[in-house]
């Protein structure tokens, strides 16, 4: 395996574009953690054209996989949680090649956690726990017992996540092991969902009025980062000025359903203006803190 890393590590000594190279080994034949090949290979360039490539290859009788991303395309994964990996990868790899401590920087940066990077985070898990929660509340109306359990399964998911991010603690690695320690109730939730002798319906129904609660709790704490944004300026703000703001259009977040929810609980308030387009038979919505959380 040390040849193969030396190989790469040479390879892409001479090309100026590539800021980092790190390489995490497979233990194991069946993780996930890099698809089931033997080795992955991180490429972080400073190329835009190199965002989210990737290529399976075979060297001295080991698979490898070549993932090559450019260092915006890294902040996205960072921030956004789609490559929840990530996170694992640059913690637990090996840097074969760090142009001015890139690498490093980010790993450090990693394991500070810095507020700008939680407020992210909390954010996109709290949206996510509220769609799935919200969708899980719907699915037991219907009578769709199963829909229900897989959907409270996941916003329980978020849950954690947004516990542990609470805690300092980055919730892609080991989430209920670390859980466990820093919140047994929602633990003890988590078991009496999965394996309780209750009925399905009543499991659900139990861990459902958790989320209610949590709903209600969690609310204003994981929706700094976008309370944040609208304090910036007076103005109110449409849903696409803040969709597309930097950092919230990295967290492919529902944002529609977040805000609507923190109407309703009056942390923000809706403003109907006459819409830019000069369309006088329709009002835009747009968004700005209340008085009383300015």
């Amino acid at each position: 395996m040390e040849h193969i890393k030396a190989h790469f590590a040479s390879s892409y000594q001479d090309e100026p574009s590539v800021v980092g190279l790190a390489v995490i080994e497979n233990p194991y034949s069946y993780n996930p953690l890099i698809d089931g090949l033997d080795l992955l290979l991180l490429v972080v360039k400073n190329d835009e054209h190199a965002f989210n490539e990737t290529e399976h290859v075979q060297l001295e009788g080991q698979r490898v996989m070549i993932r090559t991303i450019d260092s915006a395309g890294l902040n996205e994964w960072l921030s956004g949680g789609e490559n929840r990996n990530i996170i694992e990868w640059l913690v637990r790899g090996e840097i074969l090649l760090d142009r001015d401590g890139y690498l490093s920087d980010v790993r450090e940066r990693l394991l500070q956690f810095p507020d700008a990077m939680r407020e992210q985070k909390q954010f996109s898990e709290f949206a996510g726990f509220l769609r799935t929660y919200l969708q899980a509340k719907q699915d037991l109306l219907d009578g769709n017992l199963l829909d229900a359990y897989s959907h409270v399964l996941t916003a329980l998911n978020h849950w954690a996540h947004i516990v542990l991010i609470e805690e300092g603690r980055h919730p892609e690695l080991t989430v209920w092991k670390q859980l466990k320690r820093v919140h047994p109730g929602i633990y003890k939730l988590y078991e009496e969902l999965t394996v309780s002798p209750e009925t399905l319906e009543q499991r659900v129904q139990l861990v459902m009025l958790g989320c209610e609660f949590s709903v209600m709790t969690k609310m204003k704490t994981s929706c700094v980062l976008l309370f944040n944004i609208l304090r910036s300026r007076e103005e109110p703000w449409s849903i696409a000025e803040l969709q597309s703001h930097p950092s919230i259009n990295v967290l492919h977040v529902d944002l529609s359903l977040v805000l609507q929810k923190l109407v309703k609980r009056e942390y923000i308030r809706e403003v109907a203006v006459m819409h830019e387009l000069g369309d006088i038979g329709a009002l835009e919505l747009r968004y700005m803190m209340t008085e009383k959380e300015m």
